[in-house]
């Protein structure tokens, strides 16, 4: 059977025009793919991978603890710090000031309460959101009452790299697991990120008070040492001065 000239030519563009609609669908598959690949795979790693040796540690009191305060809600000092578990200062400054007002008298003797606050500001442009996960693994601990153990063991094992899987989830499951937690309520709680809304805002109470890093202490709503970390002698002299005004 012989095709003639129209029919070819006909034939040529419908070939090309299948081809054209083939490339196109190969190339937003791929672009579709590389999406998964950017977006969705690091959090399926993350959740994925394994946790690996840890620090544990062995739980300290804190006393007067209540969630994630501690000391007396009558108080004439009012301290709130904001801290981001993935913070090099915040875990410089858990371990040092933060422990030596804890261990003080200013709280046992109820002139002092102390406020934690969640600033996860560190992973804003990461897509695992290491800080938020580990925030929101503290407030599952919370639950248990084992907020400031769950605290001191995120710090123990700070990674040294921001977002490099130190925090993924089966870590931060094996620590709730190391602290002897209740894991079912533990996982029910992590798994559905419950305390996202109370951490954000806590996020955004700290954005309005103008806090841009961490850890940032307020006294009595006033900023101590602005843009500096304070050291526990200056917090302490900030603490009397309080006190001794009353205000």
């Amino acid at each position: 059977m012989t095709i003639s000239k129209r029919d070819a030519i006909k034939a040529q563009r419908t070939k090309r025009k299948r081809q054209q609609r083939m490339n196109t669908l190969l190339w937003v598959g791929g672009f579709i793919i590389l999406l998964i690949l950017i977006f969705i795979s690091p959090t399926i790693y993350n959740s994925l991978k394994p946790a690996g040796s840890f620090v544990r540690i062995t739980p300290e009191p804190h006393p007067m603890e209540n969630g994630k305060v501690i000391g007396n809600p009558n108080a004439k000092v009012k301290i709130e710090v904001y801290e981001d578990f993935q913070c090099p200062s915040c875990k410089g400054y858990a371990s040092t000031v933060e422990k030596q007002l804890v261990d003080s008298t200013y709280i046992t003797s109820g002139q002092v309460y102390y406020i934690f606050m969640h600033f996860p500001f560190i992973d804003t442009n990461s897509i695992t959101k290491e800080s938020h996960q580990a925030a929101n693994a503290s407030m599952c601990a919370l639950e248990q009452g084992r907020f400031w153990d769950y605290h001191d063991i995120l710090f123990a094992n700070q990674g040294a790299v921001e977002n490099g899987g130190s925090f993924n989830d089966k870590r931060l499951q094996a620590f709730a697991e190391s602290l002897e937690l209740d894991m079912t309520a533990f996982n029910q709680c992590f798994s559905a990120n419950k305390y996202s809304a109370e951490i954000v805002a806590d996020y955004q109470k700290g954005v309005a008070a103008g806090v841009t890093g961490t850890p940032t202490v307020f006294l009595n709503g006033t900023q101590v040492t602005p843009g500096f970390v304070p050291t526990y002698d200056e917090l302490k002299s900030a603490i009397d001065a309080a006190l001794a005004s009353g205000s």
